[in-house]
């Protein structure tokens, strides 16, 4: 019987998923045996390829997807239990990649406020959480703008206000950055960095953005629906050869790093940053 770890907000447990094909009955694995746990407060990011089963063992953490084999926890509460689900929704906010499928006002200030006043929050409590929510993802100013006229990257950021608004103790991203420009993505990825050091929200990021993962308490690696890797993202870009097996790359740091290494050279890869790349190729050419 599972009982709740007081650090400990997701856990999953063997959990397998498959979806059904209609082509010859094929039912392809997606999930193969998942176990994990994710500790209330850090910031975990989950990288893979197109297929990998990031996206689907997301969509598991706020119960929108049910195991077909294992089980899933949020706080204790299995997500199986249909008593609850509420709950557990309320616990565990989703950011999709798409924004304009979580937009349905037709004023900013309106669409963030829509799950607080569905979920009976007195409208004092509402307006608070609306106004701070729009000045953590920098759109108070754009309160009263319609959301449709809006950049896709400022969409967004509306979206993840509207899941703010809940105060959910997690927030999953998933591929939060995946259709927009390179500004719309950078105000996306400082927000979530700005809710990692505030400490008070559980992040959880789907990406297959090297970039957006280094600044993540963990990384965990996934590949044809197994975890293939987990730890901290300096540990696990070590793996160039392994990363690069599985169909993926590494920051273009390590990357450099590598190359320079394979000609001679014998520098750290844990150098994610370009600072620390630069200090440690300076290093190495002043010895």
């Amino acid at each position: 019987m599972n009982t709740e770890n007081q650090k400990e907000i997701i856990r999953t447990e063997d959990l397998h998923y498959a979806y059904r094909s209609t082509d010859e009955g094929e039912v392809p694995v997606v999930l193969d045996g998942i176990n994990l746990q994710v500790e209330k407060g850090t910031f975990v990011a989950i990288l893979g390829h197109n297929g990998s089963g990031k996206t689907t063992l997301a969509k598991h953490f706020n119960a929108i997807l049910l195991p077909m084999g294992g089980r899933v926890y949020i706080k204790g509460m299995d997500t199986l239990d249909e008593d609850k689900l509420l709950d557990i929704r309320k616990t565990v906010g989703m950011v999709f990649q798409n924004p304009d499928n979580q937009i349905v006002a037709n004023v900013v200030e309106e669409d963030v406020a829509f799950a607080p006043e569905n979920l009976g929050v007195p409208p004092e409590e509402i307006r608070r959480r609306v106004d701070e929510a729009l000045k953590t993802v920098g759109m108070y100013e754009f309160r009263e703008h319609a959301p449709h006229l809006l950049s896709g990257g400022q969409k967004q950021r509306v979206a993840i206000a509207g899941v703010l608004a809940m105060e959910p103790e997690c927030i999953v991203f998933d591929e939060p950055t995946a259709m927009l420009d390179p500004a719309g993505r950078e105000s996306v990825v400082e927000i979530i960095r700005k809710l990692r050091r505030t400490g008070k929200v559980t992040v959880v990021l789907i990406t297959h953005h090297m970039d957006e993962t280094i600044d993540a308490d963990r990384l965990i690696v996934m590949a044809r629906g197994n975890i293939l890797m987990d730890g901290p993202p300096r540990e696990v870009f070590k793996n160039v050869e392994a990363l690069r097996e599985a169909g993926l790359d590494v920051p273009e740091t390590v990357g450099l790093l590598y190359e320079l290494n394979q000609c001679g050279f014998n520098l750290r890869l844990d150098a994610l940053t370009v600072e620390e790349c630069a200090q440690e190729i300076y290093a190495a050419l002043k010895r």
